[in-house]
């Protein structure tokens, strides 16, 4: 496929939108004001597919019984509870964990060996396991939102227990206080780790997380943030001290580290001081260090900007800072940085079900790999080393597609979330979309991609009338695409798939081929309706259309 011709059809929702920038309306007038529009179908699954990954047709059913209302506050409301951990899948391990058995709170691992190294692909393979198995919530898609935006990696880090407690603080912190979440993200070893937070002291104060902490963490670098070098020094002060314990994996404050002078801000920050503090009271100038930082305006405003580029669409124009950024970081600082008031507000509003906003987002690799799995219900195995290899199979590829999690390429995240101009079009390349149709095709067929694969009769079991070639190509177009098809491209899909090149009025041909097979599942009559909705769902994966959230 032409690269500049999948490319365009992000646009395609903006046709009816002029082109002259100069025109202050921008893309779209809507903004946070309540939405009372329609919640069928198309509503609902755009709902569910921006705060999940991907919607399989129980979700849909399940959405469907509910208003648009309770359906927000469900996805926000609900937390669920995760009760894996990654295992050992590599055998001898030095530190005495058995084959099988969770390493997360093994003794250090020895620093010249390749055990860590070894725990690697087991973590990674059970976070996309959780991923696979989330609930209806949008916690999941929430710890990959922080993931990319407070990021940490297994190979700067190489300590991998140390990342999955960061895995496990982002999500019990995931819907909750973004200033919490910021000061438990400062305090966690990863990030201490990660940023060099462990070996900063009062003989050479380290700027890493300090510089990092206004830039990409909280102020950003929009065009009304103007932290300066003086801050960035100040707050690296204010740090001095916080060191890991490697047994209990905790970060603990010593004293004797800590610089115990005033600290000064810049204009920026108002021109606050903090109070030199000596002994165990050195640990509170971080409470007053995110007093000052989080009094700025410029925190909501950037961190509503990130979520609505993550959730709803990469471009900011004038209209949508006014009327969707403005209004949400207000809500935000009202509700002193908690996270829920802002994500209600935001999938509750008319601008969210804006038809421009629909069918708008290239799919992330871990979206497009997660949201396959859901969406047709793959199945795993169940014995522990078999389903690691599939689900490290399936992580592998999706980071060859550019997003490989527990290793964002930068501690400023993945570059699709943030570079302008292209944002989410990088993810789209003609070395990636072979890639995402090679797992697809692979996923399709019968000989499956790591071990798994799409079971198109159980997939079309489900929905409402599979016997029905019409409504089985609606109901599938439904739920895969978010872009609709014309009645043609329908027909051909039909005609040519489910009937075989039989004449346009032979519904009934297909009808006879599922009765059959559901009343008498030979292998003949399975193989007459499996070849055909292999066919047809290989087909529409492989269309650009599959590609768009």
């Amino acid at each position: 496929m032409d690269r500049r011709q999948f490319l365009t059809l992000p646009s395609r929702r903006q046709q009816t939108v002029k082109a002259d920038a100069s025109i202050a309306t921008g893309r779209t007038d809507s903004g946070l004001a309540p939405y009372t529009g329609e919640f069928g179908t198309a509503q609902v699954v755009h709902l569910l597919k921006r705060t999940m990954f991907g919607a399989t047709p129980e979700d849909i059913t399940w959405c469907k019984g509910l208003t648009m209302d309770a359906a927000v506050e469900a996805l926000i409301n609900t937390t669920n509870t995760v009760t894996t951990q990654p295992l050992n899948t590599y055998g001898d391990d030095a530190t005495g964990i058995a084959p099988g058995a969770t390493w997360v709170n093994s003794a250090p691992p020895p620093e010249d060996g390749d055990l860590d190294r070894n725990r690697w692909p087991s973590y990674k393979a059970w976070w996309m396991d959780v991923m696979i198995n989330q609930g209806r919530s949008i916690q999941e898609k929430m710890v990959l939102f922080w993931h990319n935006h407070f990021p940490t990696e297994l190979t700067m880090v190489n300590d991998a227990r140390y990342i999955y407690k960061y895995n496990t603080m982002l999500r019990a912190n995931a819907t909750g206080n973004f200033k919490t979440l910021t000061k438990a993200v400062t305090l966690d070893p990863a990030m201490l780790k990660y940023l060099n937070g462990y070996l900063n002291g009062k003989e050479s104060p380290d700027e890493n997380y300090g510089r990092e902490l206004h830039e990409l963490f909280t102020v950003g670098k929009g065009p009304d943030s103007h932290y300066t070098e003086e801050d960035v020094r100040a707050t690296a002060q204010v740090l001095t001290g916080f060191r890991i314990e490697p047994v209990s994996m905790t970060s603990y404050f010593e004293s004797t580290q800590h610089v115990i002078t005033n600290k000064e801000f810049s204009s920026f920050y108002n021109n606050r001081k903090i109070a030199g503090k000596s002994g165990a009271e050195g640990a509170t100038e971080l409470d007053d260090l995110l007093d000052i930082i989080f009094e700025q305006h410029e925190v909501s405003k950037f961190i509503c900007r990130k979520i609505y580029r993550f959730f709803v669409y990469y471009q900011i124009d004038a209209a949508v800072e006014q009327n969707v950024i403005t209004p949400l970081a207000q809500i935000f600082r009202d509700n002193l940085y908690d996270i829920k008031p802002v994500l209600k507000a935001l999938f509750k509003s008319e601008h969210f079900f804006d038809p421009l906003n629909m069918s708008a987002l290239i799919k992330s690799p871990v979206d497009f790999t997660v949201g396959l799995c859901r969406e047709f219900g793959v199945e795993f195995p169940t014995d522990y080393m078999s389903r690691f290899e599939s689900l490290d199979r399936l992580r592998e590829h999706t980071g060859r597609m550019l997003q490989d999690i527990g290793d964002p390429p930068l501690v400023a995240g993945w570059e699709a979330y943030r570079q302008e101009p292209q944002y989410h079009e990088m993810w789209i390349n003609t070395d990636t979309l072979p890639k995402r149709n090679m797992m697809s095709d692979s996923m399709i067929s019968s000989g499956g991609f790591g071990g798994v694969k799409i079971d198109v009769l159980a997939f079309a079991d489900k929905l409402s009338e599979p016997g029905n070639p019409v409504v089985l190509i609606q109901d599938s177009l439904d739920l895969l695409y978010r872009m609709p098809l014309s009645d043609n491209s329908k027909a051909r899909l039909k005609n040519l798939i489910l009937l075989s090149g039989q004449s346009p009025d032979s519904d009934y041909y297909w009808t006879e081929a599922w009765d059959k097979w559901k009343t008498n599942p030979t292998s003949a009559n399975r193989n007459t309706v499996e070849s055909r909705l292999q066919t047809l769902y290989k087909y529409l994966m492989n269309m650009s259309e599959y590609q768009l959230s």
